[in-house]
């Protein structure tokens, strides 16, 4: 079963099992966290202690937004992952294969779809609870919508797929976020969408 780590008059407590906890009178502010989490969380942050307690979630609206540099870097993890990938496979295809212009062919072929991958990487990853690919993870960077909402699976699609505008544009489309309060790019406001720091406590 579950147990809680709860912050108490400042000072962390616990753990509680969730049928301990009914008795502390929680409240939706209240900082809680598992032992195998990182950081605390608000009780209203945590679905399972909202249908307990009968605390009424509600979203804050993000504060901390993503710099395009940071952004930018999380690009390049996730590149260099799927480039690495390509890489070992590549390999193990090329080595199937006696002619030489066919190794070439299949070589080319395998760097054309490097970009196809990863928009389709990054379309599940960010509709999924991580709510961004690796390398977004690795910075500590979060996709949601402008509520603060984690996004589905057609916000992720319609947000990919905008950013062959930004690329058709020059890249002018992604500059666009560094006049933005919020840092978003041309397909962020397309698709209504946001990149988020952890929040911090």
């Amino acid at each position: 079963m579950e147990e809680y780590i709860v912050v108490i008059k400042g000072k962390p407590e616990g753990p509680f099992s969730l049928e301990q906890l009914k008795d502390l009178k929680i409240r939706p502010g209240t900082f809680v966290k598992t032992p195998d989490m990182d950081d605390y969380k608000e009780a209203h942050e945590m679905p399972e202690l909202c249908e307990l307690l009968g605390i009424k979630a509600h979203v804050r609206k993000p504060q901390y937004f993503a710099s395009l540099d940071v952004r930018l870097l999380a690009i390049i993890i996730d590149y260099f992952l799927v480039f690495a990938l390509y890489c070992i496979l590549g390999t193990v295809a090329v080595l199937f294969i006696a002619e030489r212009e066919t190794k070439i062919m299949v070589a080319l072929a395998g760097l054309a779809i490097i970009p196809l991958v990863k928009m389709i990487y990054s379309i599940i990853a960010e509709a999924s609870p991580k709510q961004g690919t690796y390398g977004k993870v690795l910075m500590g960077l979060k996709v949601c919508d402008e509520s603060g909402k984690p996004i589905t699976m057609g916000i992720s699609v319609v947000r990919n797929l905008s950013k062959l505008i930004c690329v058709a544009t020059l890249g002018l489309g992604y500059a666009y976020g560094f006049f933005d309060k919020q840092q978003q790019g041309i397909h962020d406001k397309i698709a209504g969408t946001l990149v988020i720091k952890d929040r911090l406590i």
